[in-house]
C-alpha cells in the first residue's frame, strides 16, 4: 500500500491535517515581520552634520544655512559641513544673499543630527549608519540573509537526521531568543550576530514547517494547503505595517514580532513527527505509533489497529541531490528558481524607502499584490500544472523588473506600479516553488523549470528510485510504504 493510500484509510485531510496545517500556518505570520523587518527597524531619516560649535555662539542660535551647504535641490547635505560658518550668506534681514562656491567643506566630525519623523529611531540613528558608514545598514541585511543561507542546508540535513519536528521546536525557541536579543543588542556588531542566528533559525521554521505540511497532507490537497500557507506570510506583511506603525522604536518594534516564538515553541512539542521520516529513518515502531494517533484523531480507530510493521525502505543522503541523472536535472533546476525568486524578492521587498513613498501605504500594497498573484497561481497549478505556473510567474516577474530599468526615476508611481506587479509574481513564484520543491524530491532528501517533471496529481516520492521512475530512468513498479494494513480471520 503507498502512503498516499494509507493516508486516505486514515482520513484523508480529516481533522488532525486540518488543524496541523492551521498550528503550522500561524507561526508564519511572523516570518515576514523578521525577513522584511529592516524595512523600519533601519529605516533612514532625514539627517545633516552637526554645526560646528562657535565661539560665544550657541549651537542653536547659528542659522544651519551658514554651517551646512545645500545640494540641488536647496536641502541641507547629509554629509558635508564648512569649515567655518559663512556668515555672508545672509543679509541684515536674514534672508539668502548668494551661495558659498568655493568654500571649504569636511565630514561631519561631531556627528549627526537626525529630524524627527518616521525613523526617529533606528539602527541607523543609534549607531550613525549614515555617510561613510552607510554600508553597513546593508551590511546587517546581507548577513541576516547569510545565515537564511546557511540555516537552509545546515537544518536540512539536520532535520533528516534527527527529525523535522525536533528541528521546528528547536528553531522556534532560537528565533525567540536571537530575536529578543537583538532587540537587546548593545553594540551593532552584537546586533549584526543575533540577526545572523535568525536568520539560520528562519530558515530552519521555513523549511521543517513545509515538510511536515507536506508529508502529512493527500496529494489532492497540497496547492490549497500550500496557498493557505503562502497567504499566511502575506497575512504577515500586513501585520508587520501595522505592528511597525503602533511600534516606532526598533527596539521595541524587533521585542514585539520575537516575543510570539516562545509561544510557538511550547505548543510545538504537540506535533506529530512525519511518519513518512521515521519509516525512512528506520524507525517504523515510531511511524506506526503516529499514524495510529492520526487515524484515532480522524475517528478512523479501527484503520489504525489495522496497521502492522514492515523493514523500513532504504534512506538516503545530501550526495543522492546529485547522484543520478533524474536528481541532478531537479535539483540544479530546483536551486535555479529559488535563487532567481528569492534574489528578485527580496531585492524589491526590502528597499521600500528607495521607491518615495510613504513606507507604511508601500507595505501595505506590497503585501496586497500579494493576495490576487497567489490566488492566480494556485488557479494556475491546479489547471496547468505547476511547470507552466512556475515559469510564466517568473518570466512576467523578470519583464517587469527590467522594464523599470528604463523609467526615469521621477516617475515614480509608473516605476512603483512596474515593481508592484513584479513582486506579485514573485510571491506567485514562491507559492509554485514551495509546492514544487517538496513534491519533487524524495522523502529522504526533501531538503533544494522547464527541465522540472510535473508533479500534479502525483503521489510524493519516498524514495530516490521514486524520482528516476517517474524521470523515465526506471521500468515502472508499486512503490510500498513499509507500514501495512494486518488482515482479521474473515479476510477483512
Amino acid at each position: 500500500m503507498t502512503f498516499v493510500e494509507l493516508l486516505a484509510r486514515l482520513g484523508g485531510m480529516g481533522r488532525f491535517q486540518v488543524t496541523y496545517v492551521a498550528a503550522l500556518a500561524v507561526p508564519l505570520l511572523m516570518l515576514a515581520s523578521h525577513n522584511l523587518l529592516q524595512n523600519f527597524t533601519a529605516g533612514v531619516p532625514e539627517h545633516h552634520c552637526r554645526p560646528r560649535p562657535v565661539a560665544n555662539e550657541s549651537t542653536g542660535d547659528v542659522p544651519l544655512l551658514v554651517s551646512i551647504p545645500s545640494d540641488s535641490h536647496h536641502r541641507p547635505q547629509r554629509c558635508r559641513r564648512y569649515v567655518e560658518p559663512q556668515w555672508h550668506l545672509l543679509e541684515v534681514n536674514g534672508t539668502v544673499n548668494g551661495t558659498a562656491n568655493g568654500a571649504a567643506t569636511e565630514p561631519c566630525r561631531d556627528g549627526w543630527t537626525y529630524r524627527d519623523g518616521v525613523f526617529a529611531h533606528t539602527i541607523v540613528t543609534e549607531w550613525d549608519l549614515v555617510c561613510e558608514s552607510k554600508r553597513l545598514r546593508q551590511v546587517a541585511q546581507s548577513i541576516y540573509m547569510a545565515g537564511i543561507l546557511l540555516g537552509s542546508g545546515l537544518f536540512g540535513v539536520l532535520s533528516d537526521k534527527f527529525g523535522r519536528r525536533a528541528l521546528l521546536t528547536w528553531c522556534y525557541l532560537q528565533l525567540g531568543a536571537t530575536g529578543a536579543g537583538t532587540a537587546a543588542a548593545p553594540t551593532f556588531v552584537v546586533y549584526c550576530l543575533c540577526r545572523f542566528l535568525a536568520g539560520l533559525a528562519m530558515a530552519g521554521v521555513s523549511l521543517n514547517s513545509a515538510s511536515l505540511c507536506m508529508e502529512w497532507i493527500p496529494t489532492e490537497a497540497r496547492a490549497v494547503v500550500g496557498t493557505i500557507n503562502g497567504y499566511c506570510y502575506t497575512l504577515g506583511q500586513f501585520v508587520l505595517a501595522a505592528v511597525a506603525f503602533g511600534v516606532p522604536h526598533w527596539r521595541w518594534l524587533q521585542l514585539v514580532v520575537s516575543l510570539p516564538f516562545f509561544f510557538f515553541f511550547l505548543y510545538s512539542w504537540l506535533f506529530v513527527e512525519s511518519a513518512r521520516w521515521q519509516v525512512i529513518s528506520g524507525r517504523p515502531d515510531l511511524a506506526l505509533k503516529g499514524l495510529r494517533k492520526v487515524a484515532r484523531i480522524n475517528r478512523r480507530k479501527e484503520e489504525g489497529d489495522k496497521l502492522s510493521e514492515e523493514p523500513p525502505l532504504p534512506g538516503g543522503t545530501l550526495a543522492a541531490l546529485g547522484r543520478t541523472p533524474g536528481m541532478r536535472t531537479v535539483s540544479c533546476g530546483v536551486s535555479f528558481v529559488w535563487f532567481s525568486t528569492s534574489f528578485a524578492y527580496y531585492g524589491l521587498a526590502m528597499d521600500l524607502q528607495g521607491f518615495g513613498v510613504d513606507i507604511y501605504l508601500s507595505q501595505l500594497v506590497f503585501g496586497a499584490v500579494d493576495i490576487p498573484a497567489k490566488l492566480a497561481s494556485v488557479l494556475a497549478i491546479s489547471c496547468v500544472g505547476r511547470r507552466v505556473a512556475q515559469g510564466g510567474s517568473l518570466a512576467l516577474a523578470g519583464i517587469c523588473i527590467l522594464a523599470n530599468i528604463f523609467v526615469p526615476m521621477e516617475l515614480q508611481t509608473l516605476r512603483m506600479a512596474f515593481a508592484v506587479i513584479g513582486k506579485g509574481s514573485l510571491a506567485a513564484s514562491f507559492n509554485c516553488a514551495y509546492i514544487f520543491t517538496g513534491e519533487l524530491f524524495p522523502t529522504v532528501i526533501r531538503w533544494v523549470t522547464c527541465f522540472l517533471p510535473e508533479t500534479r496529481n502525483m503521489p510524493l516520492p519516498e524514495t530516490v528510485k521514486d524520482v528516476e521512475r517517474r524521470a523515465g530512468h526506471l521500468k515502472d513498479e508499486e512503490v510500498t510504504v513499509p507500514l501495512s494494513t494486518t488482515k482479521t480471520k474473515d479476510g477483512v
